[in-house]
């Protein structure tokens, strides 16, 4: 059988700005009015990937790194200043309303919900807006109410609303006419621990239950861990990695740690494990996870010491994310 196309389709794509370039004059010694000059200034440049139906990827970068060009580009907002991108066949800036009837957008706290409609009625109107027959409507709006607990508060106007809830709201809103593919800008940025972990629960279902595709751009990299198994990562305009995040974390952050609290002070020497810290009966040793799994270290300190706790510490996203950046990418080799 033939290999089924990409949902996205990116190539060499490049998106540039004019921008104002203030410049001061002088005319006989005296100074004069400001003149304006121009430059080129480049958010994208020379960006490819394809990301598959029902992948879940994660598109992040620091501040400035051309993210939300990017996706302004894929929702149709922007027009490339050159090379090529598809989203199931379209063009976006050029068949905007066709691809919208195929994307959903969440962009932060930018709410698309109406601020003095009950949340009820905003809903209505998004069915109404993309042509949602009553009887499908109803019942896709009862589902996805249900999944995000929002029963309680669909009577109450908008601008009543938590920003937790404005979130689930507009969650409900991207998905009420079922597209193909869901952007996610900042989902859970603001919210607390119980809100970001029902966002989370939910993205993570729609995915896998419902075939979704969803690209998420976040600085949250706790969302990225739970829900991300590819991550594209941008900088100044360029991709620097696309691949596994597994492989990228086996690749910059191959050590674990072992804390382990004795019933006796003891320094502890095991094979393939290494003692860097000890602080009274807590000490720590390192080890590669890449030569040898944590049970095996952990069997291997149970037996020959009196243990009373351990824990396994995993190494920092963040901190592996940010020695990317640092580097600029990987060697050739690895990318």
């Amino acid at each position: 059988m033939p290999e089924e196309a990409p949902l996205v389709e990116v190539a060499h794509l490049v998106k540039e700005f004019r921008r104002v370039r203030r410049k001061e004059g002088r005319l006989g010694g005296v100074r004069t009015l400001f003149s304006h000059d121009y430059e080129q200034v480049r958010a994208v440049s020379d960006v490819s990937f394809s990301i598959g139906a029902g992948e879940l990827v994660g598109y992040l970068g620091p501040n400035g790194a051309g993210k939300s060009t990017t996706i302004k580009m894929l929702t149709g907002i922007l027009t490339p200043t050159s090379g090529r991108v598809t989203v199931a066949g379209l063009d976006p800036s050029r068949q905007r309303r066709a691809n919208a009837r195929n994307i959903g957008v969440v962009f932060g706290q930018r709410s698309q919900l109406w601020w003095d409609l009950p949340l009820r009625e905003s809903f209505r109107a998004i069915r109404d807006l993309y042509g949602v027959p009553a009887g499908t409507g109803n019942r896709r709006e009862a589902e996805l109410v249900e999944l995000l607990e929002l029963g309680p508060i669909l009577d109450s106007p908008v601008r009543q609303l938590s920003l937790g809830q404005r979130m689930r709201g507009d969650l409900v809103a991207a998905m009420l006419y079922q597209p193909a593919l869901l952007y996610l800008d900042e989902p859970t940025v603001g919210l607390d621990v119980v809100a970001r972990t029902r966002i989370r629960e939910f993205i993570g279902r729609i995915n896998v239950e419902q075939g979704t595709t969803i690209v998420l751009t976040t600085h949250d990299l706790e969302d990225v861990e739970k829900l991300c198994r590819r991550i594209v990562l941008i900088d100044h305009g360029k991709v620097l990695y696309d691949g596994e995040l597994a492989r990228l974390m086996a690749r910059y952050a191959p050590y674990r740690e072992l804390v382990i609290t004795l019933a006796e002070p003891a320094d502890v020497r095991i094979p393939d494990a290494e003692q860097v810290e000890r602080d009274g009966p807590v000490v720590t040793v390192r080890f590669r996870s890449d030569r040898v799994r944590a049970p095996a270290i952990i069997a291997a300190v149970t037996a020959a010491y009196d243990v009373v706790d351990l824990s396994v510490v995993e190494p920092r996203i963040d901190a592996v994310i940010g020695h990317i950046y640092t580097q600029r990418g990987l060697p050739d080799d690895e990318q």
